[in-house]
C-alpha cells in the first residue's frame, strides 16, 4: 500500500521502519522538512516528503503528532482524500496545554477529526514504541498484544487492523470514534500491552473519568 506518515518521532519513525520492511510504499514527513529525515530514509528506503506529499494520492495516511501540533497542519489536507487516516495522538495537557473541547468530554481523536476535516482511526496510541518495534509475534501466539483499534467506518478500520496484524499485533474493535475514550491514557488498557481477551475486557472495564 501507499502510506504516509505525518510526524517522525518516536511512534513515526517506528512505524516507518517496520512499515517499509514489510514492502509498504510509504512516504514520511515532518515540521521541520524532509531534509532532517535523510537519516530515516537511508535506513529504511522511506521516501521524504512535506506533510502535503505525505498526505497525497495514498491508500493510508497515519497522523502522529502532538495534540497541539494538529491545527497547525495544513488547511483541506484531505479535502477529496480517500485516505483512511488514522490517528495515533493522546492528549497531555502539560505537554499540549489545554484543549477545552477535550476538557469538556469530546473524545480526542473525535476532536482531531474536526480539526482535519476528515474522518480518523484511532489506533497504536497504548502502546510504548519500542514495545512497537520489538515486540511483535506471530499470529497465535499466546503473548501476542492486542491494540484498540476505534473507529465509524467499518471497512477503515478493517484496513488497519489488517496492518496491525502485519505489523505482528492483535487488532481489537474498540468501538465507535467516541468510545475511543476507553483507549485514552488512564484507562486499564493504555501502556498495558495486554493479550487480545484481556484488552476486550480492560475496554469494557474503563470508566470515563479525565
Amino acid at each position: 500500500m501507499k502510506i504516509g506518515i505525518i510526524g517522525a518521532g518516536h511512534i513515526g519513525g517506528v512505524l516507518t521502519r517496520r512499515l517499509t520492511r514489510l514492502g509498504h510504499d510509504v512516504t514520511v514527513a515532518n515540521s521541520r522538512g524532509p531534509e532532517t529525515l535523510k537519516g530515516l530514509v537511508s535506513e529504511t528506503g522511506a521516501r521524504a516528503g512535506t506533510v502535503t506529499e505525505a498526505a497525497k494520492d495514498k491508500d493510508v495516511v497515519i497522523v502522529t503528532v502532538p495534540e497541539k501540533s494538529v491545527p497547525d497542519l495544513p488547511n483541506g489536507l484531505f479535502t477529496h482524500s480517500r485516505a483512511v487516516v488514522v490517528d495515533t495522538g493522546n492528549y497531555y495537557p502539560q505537554r499540549d496545554g489545554r484543549i477545552a473541547e477535550i476538557e469538556s468530554g469530546t473524545t480526542e481523536s473525535r476532536w482531531v477529526s474536526e480539526q482535519l476535516g476528515h474522518p480518523v482511526v484511532k489506533a497504536f496510541n497504548t502502546i510504548q514504541s519500542s514495545h512497537l518495534l520489538n515486540d511483535g509475534r506471530p499470529a497465535g501466539d499466546r503473548e501476542r498484544i492486542a491494540l484498540p483499534v476505534a473507529g465509524d467506518d467499518p471497512n477503515a478500520k478493517t484496513v488497519v487492523s489488517r496492518l496491525i496484524d502485519e505489523l505482528g499485533f492483535d487488532a481489537v474493535d474498540a468501538g465507535g470514534l467516541d468510545d475511543s475514550w476507553r483507549q485514552q491514557p488512564g484507562t486499564p488498557v493504555y501502556g498495558a500491552d495486554l493479550p487480545a481477551d484481556k484488552a476486550r475486557h480492560a475496554l469494557a472495564e474503563a470508566e470515563r473519568a479525565r
